[in-house]
Order: C-alpha cells, then sequence, then structure tokens
C-alpha cells in the first residue's frame, strides 16, 4: 500500500504562521517530528510515510527562521534561544489541537521534544531524541569541552562574531553545505538533495535566528532572550529530568556530537539508548527505517 505525497499546510500559532509538512490519516495517532541546523523538513521524507503505514498522523513543522515559517509581527524579537523553540512547539500542537504526540527531533528540534517532555510530560506520550538530553545548561556554557570537540564547534564561535554573521548572510548554503559534510562524513547527499532543503535557508529572518540562538547558548545575545520566554528559561536552567519513556540515539559518525551515552541519567522513565552504525548528524535522513523504527518502538514503550 502506497502513502500519498505528504500535504503542505501552515497555521497560525503563537508569534508565528508555521508551515508543515503532514502524512497519513488524521484519525492517526499524533506523532511530530522536528528538523534540526542546518537542515529542514525533508530530513523526514522517507521516515515519515514509513510512520504513517503504521498509523500515524505525522507531522513535520518548518522551525522559526526556516522555509515558509514566518513571524506574524515585525516587531517580534527574531530569537532562536532554546526556550522559543520549546514554545513554539507547544504553540503548533495547541494550534493543531493535539493534547498529547509522540514527540521526536534531533539537533535544534530534539530541543523542542525534549523541553516539551521535561517541562509538560503530559503533552508527550512518549520521545524519540537524537543526542539524547537535547537541553542547554546556559549557565556551564563558559566550560571548555575537549579539544577534539572544541574544534567541532568552529561554526558556533565563528557566528558569536559579526564576520561569522555576514559570512552566514554571505554564504548560507556554502556554510551548511560544508556543516553537511563534517556532520555525516558518511552520508552520500547528492546535489538535489541538498538542495531541495537550502531553498529552506532563503527565510528572510533565517540569519538573524540562527545567530540570535548561538550567541544566546553562550550568554552573549545582547539584551538576553525574549522575555516572553523568561519563565520557561529559568524552568530550563534547573536541568529537569524527562520522565515520559524515550528512545535517545546516536550515529556513531556524528562529526559535531561524540556520544551522549552518560546522558542516561537525565532519563528517569523508560528509556532505551540506541546507536546507529555509521550514521552522522542526520539520523533520520540518513537512517529513516531506524528512525521510524524507534519511534514506533517508543510508542510502544508508552504503551506498554
Amino acid at each position: 500500500m502506497s502513502t500519498p505525497p505528504a500535504a503542505v499546510h501552515a497555521i497560525k500559532a503563537g508569534p508565528l504562521d508555521i508551515a508543515y509538512l503532514e502524512y497519513g490519516p488524521a484519525s492517526g495517532w499524533p506523532c511530530i517530528l522536528g528538523h534540526g541546523f542546518p537542515y529542514d523538513v525533508h530530513a523526514y521524507d522517507q521516515a515519515a510515510p514509513i510512520l504513517a503505514q503504521a498509523g500515524a498522523r505525522v507531522i513535520v513543522p518548518y522551525l522559526r527562521g526556516f522555509g515558509p515559517t514566518r513571524f506574524l509581527k515585525v516587531e517580534t524579537p527574531r530569537s532562536g534561544e532554546q526556550a522559543a523553540l520549546g514554545v513554539d512547539l507547544l504553540d503548533f500542537m495547541d494550534a493543531l489541537k493535539i493534547e498529547r504526540a509522540v514527540l521526536g527531533g534531533y539537533d535544534w528540534g530534539g530541543r523542542a521534544a525534549c523541553i516539551v517532555a521535561a517541562l509538560l510530560p503530559k503533552r508527550a506520550v512518549a520521545l524519540v531524541s537524537g543526542n539524547s538530553y537535547n537541553i542547554q545548561s546556559i549557565a556551564r556554557a563558559m566550560e571548555p569541552a575537549t579539544p577534539t570537540e572544541e574544534a567541532a564547534f568552529w561554526y558556533q564561535y565563528y557566528f558569536h562574531s559579526e564576520r561569522g554573521r555576514r559570512g552566514l548572510t554571505k554564504d548560507r548554503r556554502g556554510i551548511a553545505r560544508l556543516l553537511w559534510r563534517m556532520w555525516s562524513p558518511n552520508w552520500a547527499f547528492d546535489d538535489a538533495t541538498f538542495d531541495r532543503t537550502a531553498n529552506a535557508f532563503d527565510n528572510p529572518d533565517f540569519v538573524a535566528v540562527v545567530i540570535h540562538s548561538y550567541r544566546h547558548r553562550f550568554g552573549l545575545a545582547p539584551g538576553a532572550g525574549d522575555p516572553r520566554y523568561d519563565e520557561i528559561e529559568m524552568g530550563l536552567a534547573a536541568q529537569p529530568r524527562i520522565t515520559v519513556p524515550a528512545i535517545t540515539i546516536d550515529g556513531d559518525a556524528d562529526g559535531v556530537n561524540p556520544g551522549t551515552a552518560r546522558h542516561a541519567k537525565k532519563f528517569t522513565g523508560l528509556h532505551e539508548h540506541r546507536i546507529f552504525k555509521g550514521a552522522g548528524h542526520n539520523l533520520p535522513q540518513e537512517r529513516p527505517e531506524e528512525w521510524a523504527l524507534a519511534v514506533i518502538d517508543a510508542r510502544a514503550l508508552a504503551n506498554a
């Protein structure tokens, strides 16, 4: 049985008009999947149809600053802070009238899913998170990592500078393509695959959101974050544990994250950690079948 192509929709949610793809029947079990930086909804082009065939209503939103998603007001701060991503996901669920869903994602999208699962566990049936506990500890942001890890974070430090902001403005596709290659050394993506996603970086707020994200997490954003999210940021500063059933995933060839098995103590509910052999950072696009199975298995954990 073939799965119909994803339907493209948009809905007003909080400060945004969020564009999203939807797969599967409207009556299916809700599953919301978030992409990372510098990726987009096409990370789930293969995994989402598998889940739809398994009975899911799969919803994949473009994050703020990506693709057709737009801010509703000019005066809204173009914040990329972690609390904004988490609240966007909650606003999105509320707009769609989805009370509970299986939440999944990696990188920025995984961070949003972790935030909702940690702070409002009743909204998450289960969690699938690439690189495990993605909630940032901003208070510890200035503690140095190993030299190898610091070298992998070059792009973050680049974005702290005016030179980096101008570089991203001038050649966002060139930077993104380089990061894809560095972070997923075994992934032989072609030009068409990259170009399909790179269109999402033409969003007029892409640079502002990205730059704010990588400055805020180090406490370097002028004026800090958007006051709308201050209470959520305070809650995240406590590094809350995640109690919902969760499957966490690493790729053993991830060029930006050396592995997160050590995060297990942050998951106090049913929890399983998996390694995708040969996979890099873009887990659902590099290993769609394994990602889809993890989502199905996470839901089964919740129903056990």
